[in-house]
């Protein structure tokens, strides 16, 4: 499947350590355009073993953290704590941007540790069940139980799609494994206005009955991306629902148009890319709302 996305790649550091890298982007892009936002990043990995022994199940964590630091419109504050919400939570969003890293990391560790006592406990509990009641084996297939914890797996990453005329798109990708043998990886598509610091959504930037409209423009990309002609040929392919399919408010925003991301489970198995659409400005210019950051975009083309 052909894919829009950037490559993005994590420098990995030592295991057990929290290091910090900090570069600094120009304010100018090659075509002399001024760009939106400033951004500097932030990188860590940590490992941490249960009970600090190597021999132990662990759990990894990476992440990488890509915020504004300058912006043409409001204070880098305002477009801070918009990264830090959306890359981290609200439970997040009023510390600055290396303490939010820090707190997200060690939350992280926390909760894998707490996990693994409950898991323990809950062991030692069946256990107890099966010295006392007889005929109960929970060494047979049936209710067999594994004594050790498993290891999990994060790495948590943001970058930067779009950063000009007043506009900053971003997308944060996701994945994690506890312990299975599939690690579950999401996308999460935010547009900024920078001149007021709030999220550009689907509401503000389309007329009404625009989800209908964009349907079949959704249908049709994903029919040339997997070179197929038709809806059946899809759900062969492993899609579903594509009929019905609609808007799903999580896109960005770039020179050309929209980009829409559906991720695994939406409207495809899990076993395929999470598939993303891209509808030009050029085929939807009548569905924008006027005086929209989209329409400004639209009206450059």
């Amino acid at each position: 499947m052909k894919s829009m996305k950037l490559s993005r790649g994590l420098i990995l550091f030592a295991a057990a350590s929290l290091c910090f890298a900090s570069c600094q982007n120009s304010g100018r892009d090659t075509r002399g355009i001024e760009k939106s936002a400033d951004f500097d990043t932030l990188q860590v990995t940590q490992r941490s073993h249960l009970e600090e022994n190597p021999a132990n199940p662990f759990c990894d964590i990476r992440v990488e953290f890509i915020y504004p630091v300058h912006s043409m419109g409001v204070g880098p504050d305002t477009l801070q704590q918009f990264f830090i919400q959306n890359m981290f939570g609200m439970p997040y969003d009023h510390l600055p941007p290396r303490e939010a890293v820090e707190a997200y990391v060690k939350n992280y560790i926390e909760n894998y540790t707490y996990d693994a006592g409950t898991y323990r406990d809950a062991v030692s509990d069946m256990m107890e069940i099966n010295a006392l009641i007889p005929g109960i084996d929970l060494a047979d297939s049936e209710h067999s139980v594994n004594e050790s914890f498993y290891s999990y797996h994060e790495t948590l990453s943001n970058s930067i799609v779009y950063n000009r005329r007043g506009i900053v798109s971003f997308q944060v990708e996701q994945s994690n494994n506890k312990g299975g043998a599939t690690s579950y990886v999401a996308y999460r598509n935010y547009v900024v206005d920078v001149n007021t610091g709030r999220q550009v959504t689907e509401s503000e930037v389309f007329r009404a009955g625009y989800d209908q409209a964009l349907q079949n423009l959704i249908i049709t990309s994903l029919l040339e991306q997997n070179g197929v002609k038709s809806v059946d040929e899809l759900e062969d392919l492993g899609f579903f629902g594509i009929r019905e399919i609609v808007p799903n408010k999580n896109f960005l925003l770039t020179d050309e148009g929209f980009i829409y991301t559906y991720n695994k489970g939406e409207y495809s198995a899990y076993q395929l890319d999470a598939p993303e659409v891209f509808i030009p400005y050029t085929a939807i210019r009548s569905l924008l709302r006027e005086h929209t950051p989209a329409a400004k975009l639209a009206d450059l083309k």
